[in-house]
């Protein structure tokens, strides 16, 4: 099987399922750009033209009406918001209008719309830049929420949502785009509320949200070398959740860490940890821990940002409390980064 990036399985899926569905097409600010959001929408203009992919005003609630009008009337578009933060001014059209329709006529009307939303941190870009929010959405009844981590679960998730007959948001990292992994050339579906054991281990779990399956392993491969066997659990689907998958691996290892990309308070870290305390009590053997973002606006200082976001470091110095275990040294450690592939907001 060939290998191929992130944003390559991203392009792929919507190139696949747009020659076999014509009533499929993609718009949003700076889709048909010469970067092409991050890469992942170029070159589709040219090869379905103007009226399957275009650009739109900074009209955010407009142009979610919009894409509601369309999926009302049987065309199934795709909506790309390159920065989530902005996604929240569409609130209105998705908490009243497109999460309500299939309710509201008892199941007779399909509203196939999928939003693409990028998500996460990128050098200096500032608490109105770089934001999750996925748990505001994922609150919602009648949204379905998608965190793709790997470039096969990118490309088979993106084709679920896109044959589903229901309002599906996809929140992908921008730092994800570069990774890369096997994936069939062929379409294929990875179906939706099904989460993946990404790693497995019988010591400790970690529940871990998008990038933070990346920082998971790395630390994984660290605490390895210690003799510590972790089992990484990857979501993949927020709403619908599996939550049968970790709790059965929380049963297995009687500890938890929730790594969520995302602030705490109120957030999709609780839930889990709620489901798991009230199917996994007896088992455990520490209290489930947590980590996410600091209860703060994201810093512009690269050293303050730095301490905003979780990391490898931070799991595994979580993990050695959780073991009773003394701090190993990382000063020889290089650890995984995406950043200095990052060239720009755009």
């Amino acid at each position: 099987m060939r290998k191929i990036t992130y944003c390559d399985a991203l392009r792929e899926a919507m190139v696949q399922e747009m020659e076999k569905d014509p009533a499929i097409f993609v718009y949003g600010i700076g889709v048909p750009d010469h970067k092409g959001i991050f890469g992942t929408t170029l070159g589709l203009q040219e090869r379905f033209g103007p009226q399957r992919c275009f650009d739109t005003p900074l009209a955010e609630d407009t142009m979610t009406g919009f894409g509601l009008g369309a999926a009302l009337n049987g065309l199934r578009p795709i909506h790309i918001h390159i920065r989530v933060d902005f996604l929240i001014l569409a609130m209105n059209q998705l908490a009243n209008m497109v999460s309500c329709y299939r309710y509201s006529s008892r199941g007779m009307l399909n509203i196939p719309l999928v939003i693409r939303a990028i998500i996460g941190r990128g050098w200096g870009q500032g608490f109105q830049h770089s934001k999750s929010l996925y748990s505001l959405f994922a609150h919602i009844p009648g949204l379905k929420v998608v965190l793709p981590t790997t470039p096969r679960d990118a490309k088979g998730l993106l084709i679920a949502s896109l044959r589903d007959n229901n309002p599906i948001l996809i929140f992908e990292h921008r730092w994800l785009y570069w990774q890369e992994g096997e994936v069939p050339e062929e379409p294929f579906v990875e179906p939706l509320g099904m989460s993946r054991v990404i790693r497995k281990g019988k010591d400790i779990t970690i529940v871990a949200i998008s990038w933070m399956n990346v920082e998971a392993l790395k630390a994984a491969e660290i605490l390895e070398r210690r003799g510590v066997s972790v089992e990484i659990i990857d979501p993949r689907t927020i709403v619908p959740l599996d939550d049968g998958t970790i709790v059965d691996s929380v049963i297995k290892t009687g500890r938890c860490i929730v790594a969520d990309y995302d602030w705490l308070h109120c957030g999709f870290s609780a839930e889990i940890t709620t489901r798991i305390y009230e199917k996994c009590f007896g088992k455990l053997k520490q209290p489930v821990q947590r980590m996410g973002f600091a209860p703060t606006p994201c810093p512009t200082a690269r050293h303050l940002e730095n301490k905003f976001y979780p990391n490898a470091i931070n799991i595994i110095r979580l993990v050695e409390q959780e073991l009773n275990l003394s701090p190993i040294d990382l000063s020889c450690e290089e650890f995984y980064s995406h950043e200095k592939r990052f060239k720009g907001p755009f």
